[in-house]
């Protein structure tokens, strides 16, 4: 199977600090992370090379999807690099590479997800957008 590459842009009402800090921070990131209609009820980053990380997915129905990895990459408040774990055939194994940008109206979020199998892409096209749909509500609100 051939691998893809997702790559999203987004642009964030806030410095290339505060958005960073939004990506990394536990007591941030459940505030506005999730595709829609999922909630994030906890999150664990070890942010460092090598440290994990844990994010909680709740979907309406109850049941939760644990997204996990490892900083590969750590480059405050400019670039992540990461292993993306999600338990689901095509997706386990790849790589998410986040960069945060100046931009004149605050940062723009570069996201590639790559080692994506084309099975699954669609469905973390629109992940990536509804979490980036309410890190930008985080920030305008």
């Amino acid at each position: 199977m051939t691998s893809e590459i997702l790559s999203i842009r987004r642009i964030i009402k806030a410095s290339p600090e505060k958005v960073f800090a939004a990506w990394t921070t536990p007591a941030l990131l459940v505030r506005w992370w999730g595709p829609k209609s999922v909630v994030c009820p906890e999150a664990e980053v070890d942010l460092r090379v090598g440290g994990a990380y844990r994010i909680a997915n709740r979907h309406p129905d109850g049941a939760i999807t644990w997204i996990s990895g490892v900083f590969e990459h750590v480059l405050p408040p400019r670039e992540l690099v990461y292993s993306w774990n999600i338990g689901m055939p095509g997706a386990d194994g790849s790589r998410v590479r986040v960069q945060f940008l100046d931009h004149l109206q605050g940062t723009e979020v570069v996201l590639e997800h790559e080692r994506l199998q084309q099975s699954v892409r669609n469905m973390h096209l629109d992940g990536w957008n509804g979490c980036l749909d309410g890190l930008q509500e985080f920030f305008e609100n």
